[in-house]
C-alpha cells in the first residue's frame, strides 16, 4: 500500500483538502439542534456531494489522462523483472494484468512446481504487489487500481469532512463564552 500511496499523494491530499473544505461550508450552515430546518440540510447536504463528485473525478483524471496508473504499472513490471533477474530466472516474463490495471502480477515461463510457489512468495514481496499468480491459474478477485485510488479519495474525503467537523464543534463550543 506504501507504494500506491507514493503514485497517488496528490489525489489524496487533494480529497482531505476538498473533505475540510466542504465541510466548513456544510457544517457551519448547519442551524443548532434547536433548529430543524430542512433547507439548512439539503443545503450541507449538496455541499457535501459535490465535494464528493470533484473528488471523485480528481482521483479518476489522476489516475488516467495524466497517466498515474500507467506509471504505476511500469514501475511494478520493471521492480518484479528486476527481482527475476536478481534469482537468475531470466526466462520467466513478470506481467501486470491490464484492461483494467489491477496490482496482479502474471508470471509466464518455464518453471518447475518448487519454483513456481518460491517466485510467487518472492514477487508478491515487491512493494505495490497485491497478487501474483501464473498464467492458466485461476484469477484471484483483485480490485482495479482506478477503484482502490477512488475509495482511497473518498476515505480521505471523510477524513476531511470529520476534521471540518472537529473544528465547526469546537467553534461553536468557543462561540458560546464569547459575550
Amino acid at each position: 500500500m506504501i507504494a500506491l500511496w507514493d503514485a497517488y499523494w496528490p489525489a489524496l491530499t487533494a480529497a482531505i483538502v476538498i473533505g475540510v473544505l466542504a465541510g466548513a461550508v456544510a457544517f457551519r450552515a448547519l442551524p443548532d439542534r434547536r433548529s430543524k430546518s430542512r433547507e439548512f440540510r439539503m443545503h450541507a447536504a449538496k455541499v457535501i456531494a459535490a465535494g464528493g463528485a470533484l473528488v471523485l473525478a480528481i482521483g479518476g483524471v489522476w489516475h488516467g489522462p495524466l497517466g498515474t496508473a500507467e506509471r504505476f504499472a511500469v514501475s511494478l513490471e520493471n521492480q518484479s523483472r528486476q527481482v527475476l533477474v536478481n534469482y537468475e530466472m531470466t526466462q520467466v516474463q513478470a506481467n501486470i494484468e491490464r484492461a483494467p490495471i489491477r496490482r496482479t502480477i502474471v508470471l509466464a515461463g518455464p518453471a518447475d512446481d518448487f519454483q513456481r510457489n518460491s517466485l510467487v512468495e518472492i514477487i508478491d514481496l515487491v512493494p505495490g504487489v497485491g497478487q501474483v499468480r501464473w498464467v492458466g491459474t485461476a484469477e484471484p478477485f483483485a480490485l482495479p487500481l482506478l477503484a482502490e485510488a477512488e475509495l482511497g479519495a473518498l476515505l480521505f474525503f471523510g477524513l476531511g469532512l470529520l476534521l471540518a467537523y472537529l473544528l465547526e464543534l469546537r467553534r461553536r463550543y468557543r462561540a458560546q463564552w464569547s459575550w
